[in-house]
């Protein structure tokens, strides 16, 4: 099976080269076409000039953009050259009803579309073991297995279209929940003179770990969030977590909460920070409190 892929960033540049070495990496393509030309002539693959391109020579298209707006835009110019019989493979983290908006689009062409967000940061990228939850067609997910196996290693059909994006967005607010935890406990720990980096390596062990606590909070000890899941996309998604809930007549604390604390750091200019950088409002609050200055609780 000839597998292209779309949309070169932090995730997808891994994802392609494990693409590359489980020999199905046929072609790439990115909205900057120095990125593709430049993996394509590393990995002997193809860099066509269009998406239109891209999807007349290959059997399967991975994607991994960013936005909903993108996901469509791209999956109306795959539409015009894809054969009948060809699989979309939406790696990206939209929201459920685009996921089925795209599948419409592809439908006329007998194309078919699995939404199939991803979860494991960037290490889970470049490692290929990385959480995938599928929806769309039982065939197509079947069909599709070989793909997925190459860039992760929990692999899992939830239901039709959409059904990947809900399971997806229930990890989101579960890793908006557990950021904050993490962070509010190891600036709690810094304010009662604990050496961090010991905290980190015994309660990494203990009942409270987390994937969050053993990969991220050692960024709060240096000080320094190299973007592994950027405090932009999670806004995003938390926002589309909001909608999701909103149509039940709900409104989630947790998402409420983090969207604050998201909008607050995105307007201090780090928003293109790892989300560990949360732990900046959470140890401002102790710095202000002992400098004897009033301010509201974060």
């Amino acid at each position: 099976m000839r597998v292209g892929f779309v949309g070169l960033g932090a995730m997808g540049m891994h994802m392609a080269r494990n693409l590359h070495r489980a020999g199905l990496l046929a072609a790439v393509w990115n909205r900057t076409p120095e990125k593709a030309r430049t993996l394509a002539a590393e990995l002997s693959v193809e860099a066509p000039p269009t998406l239109e391109a891209l999807g007349a020579g290959v059997d399967a298209v991975v994607t991994c953009v960013s936005a909903d707006s993108d996901v469509l835009e791209v999956v109306k110019e795959l539409a015009k050259s894809l054969k009948s019989g060809s699989i979309v493979i939406d790696s990206s983290t939209v929201s459920a009803e685009t996921a089925r908006k795209a599948a419409d689009i592809l439908h006329p062409r007998s194309v078919e579309f699995l939404d199939c967000p991803v979860s494991g940061g960037t290490e889970g990228a470049r490692d290929a073991t990385l959480a995938i939850m599928a929806g769309g067609s039982e065939q197509a997910f079947e069909r599709g297995r070989p793909i997925l196996a190459a860039m992760g290693k929990t692999i899992t059909y939830f239901g039709p279209t959409g059904s990947g994006q809900a399971a997806k967005a229930t990890n989101q607010i579960m890793c908006a929940g557990i950021i904050e935890a993490v962070s509010e406990a190891m600036a709690f720990a810094r304010a009662q003179g604990l050496p961090l980096d010991k905290i980190v390596d015994t309660l990494g062990k203990g009942a409270g770990s987390s994937w969050y606590f053993v990969h991220r909070a050692p960024n709060m000890v240096r000080g320094t969030y190299p973007a592994g899941f950027r405090v932009r996309l999670h806004e995003k998604d938390l926002k589309i977590c909001r909608e999701m809930a909103a149509r039940h007549g709900v409104q989630l604390p947790l998402i409420e909460m983090t969207l604050v604390h998201y909008r607050r750091l995105i307007e201090q200019g780090h928003g293109d920070e790892d989300i560990s950088t949360l732990f900046r409002l959470k140890d401002a609050l102790f710095a202000a409190a002992q400098s004897g200055k009033t301010k509201p609780g974060c």
